[in-house]
């Protein structure tokens, strides 16, 4: 059984098997965790999201799919890119940001990664609701076979650290 833990802090501070970046589609950096990750583990991760980009992914990773690359100088062996959804008030597009945590233990269970730190995957400039997005996380987490032992949620500030809190009791 996968044991979930919540901690409020900086990802890229994490020392973990896998660490989940919130990617657009791109794979080529961004803002947000996107840009922390790829400043805090140095080209290599670039050099492998371009590598990517040439090869399989040439329009893009697709949201709610998951790839992985070098972790760089990150503490950890892997990053596990996902692309969440935008958040849509008129469009439900729920099953694709669950589908970003189910494809992210996927990758994580091919790669043989045991600890995986995730962000609130969307909840930055994509707008998802905090307390909707801790609420799929952490269902979507709970109900999904893995071999990961600890999924530790990385959340960024006191307004994410209570959402996820009050969902996870």
């Amino acid at each position: 059984m996968t044991t979930i833990t919540l901690v409020r802090g900086d990802i890229t501070r994490q020392r973990a098997d896998a660490i989940v970046n919130a990617a657009n589609s791109s794979l080529l950096g961004g803002g947000g965790v996107d840009g922390a990750i790829h400043r805090r583990g140095g080209a290599a991760i670039l050099e492998e999201c371009r590598k990517l980009r040439a090869s399989r992914y040439g329009r893009g990773l697709p949201t709610g799919q998951a790839v992985a690359t070098t972790a760089g100088a990150l503490d950890a062996r892997w990053v596990i890119h996902t692309v969440g959804p935008v958040w849509s008030a008129t469009e439900d597009r729920s099953e694709l940001l669950a589908s970003c945590y189910r494809e992210s233990l996927r990758v994580a269970d091919e790669l043989g990664a045991r600890t995986v730190a995730f962000p609130a995957v969307s909840t930055g400039v994509y707008r998802w609701p905090m307390d909707d997005a801790a609420r799929i996380a952490l269902e979507t987490v709970r109900d999904t076979p893995t071999s990961v032992e600890e999924a530790r949620f990385v959340l960024f500030d006191e307004r994410a650290y209570r959402a996820f809190a009050a969902r996870a009791g």
